[in-house]
């Protein structure tokens, strides 16, 4: 008899060591062995986070380390997409301004409340204080189409829209006198990509419209902080080939007519050798696959994940 996996990733207890490393001379990445990223980036006047960790309580560890280094206000938080692990320690900050774009807003009005309620019940580690968050939703103050730049004194910062990946919204921070960037979850490294709200068609050419940037660093959204061109491209093309792996494998399922749940057996078995050591594999594949699963047969958009539409899904899958 086969023991079913515990739901998502409610297994995970144990706590990540964390590093906060400096990758230029105005970016700093905060990362925690596979944990969700921050990027930080410290200008002339003032400072910016980009994915604000979970909840206030774990925010306020990277104010702390943040404060090691600056005394400068932390003026501007970014949204990079909509995901609650990324936006609910946003008051932590007090920032002046919240930035994100129109398609992110758009997510949140249309699923913030259901994407919380889902998230909350998937990372039990991750969302511990969960009681710090204000309630309500984490709302963008301004919103942007396609590109925005700010400067902090003479330092540029462009908020960039590259394509739709991890989500509709994603958005990347690229300070292009450093050619550095802060790439939200639209790039991992030795982490596996969460799909479940994901543009598989769209997402490789949007990783090659980063590389067009010829970044020398890069903050992921999971995994370690990428130093150099040959690192960067490392992290970029890891990323592409497990979303087209996943991808290709899905759809020779469904064009065969197969179902779900054959598609998934057979998909988790064809990535395993390759990306079972990744973090978080055995969390992401159900979610993946069936988004996958989805887009190859009638969802050009990704359906809203709720609670009670996880453990549905998980028990047909995993159960």
């Amino acid at each position: 008899m086969t023991v079913p996996k515990k739901f998502a990733s409610q297994a995970d207890l144990e706590e990540k060591q964390v590093s906060f490393t400096q990758l230029s001379e105005h970016a700093w990445a905060y990362t925690a062995e596979g944990d969700p990223n921050t990027g930080i980036v410290i200008g002339d006047d003032a400072v910016l986070v980009a994915d604000t960790q979970a909840t206030p309580a774990m925010a306020a560890d990277v104010i702390r380390r943040i404060r090691e280094v600056t005394d400068k206000p932390i003026k501007y938080v970014v949204l990079t997409h909509y995901h609650a692990v990324r936006v609910l320690g946003a008051s932590a900050y007090q920032p002046q301004q919240i930035l994100a774009s129109q398609d992110t807003y758009d997510l949140i009005v249309e699923r913030g409340e259901a994407d919380k309620a889902s998230e909350i019940g998937r990372f039990p580690r991750l969302f511990r204080n969960v009681e710090t968050v204000p309630a309500g939703m984490t709302w963008p103050t301004i919103t942007f189409t396609g590109k925005m730049t700010l400067w902090l004194g003479k330092l540029e910062v462009q908020l960039l829209q590259l394509g739709r990946g991890h989500t509709k919204g994603d958005t990347v921070v690229w300070l292009p006198q450093e050619r550095t960037l802060l790439s939200g979850d639209l790039v991992e490294f030795d982490a596996t990509p969460y799909a479940g709200d994901a543009y598989f068609s769209d997402w490789p050419q949007t990783l090659a419209n980063i590389a067009a940037l010829e970044p020398l660093a890069l903050v992921p959204g999971r995994g370690p902080a990428l130093k150099g061109e040959a690192q960067v491209q490392q992290g970029l093309d890891a990323t592409r080939d497990f979303v087209s792996d996943l991808y290709a494998n899905v759809k020779k399922g469904t064009a065969a007519g197969k179902d779900l749940k054959t598609v998934y057996k057979e998909t988790y078995a064809a990535l395993q050798p390759k990306y079972g050591s990744w973090v978080i594999f055995d969390h992401c594949m159900p979610f993946d696959v069936t988004r996958a699963f989805d887009e190859a047969t009638q969802f050009r958009d990704p359906r809203i994940w709720t609670a009670e539409r996880d453990r549905q899904m998980w028990e047909t899958l995993e159960g």
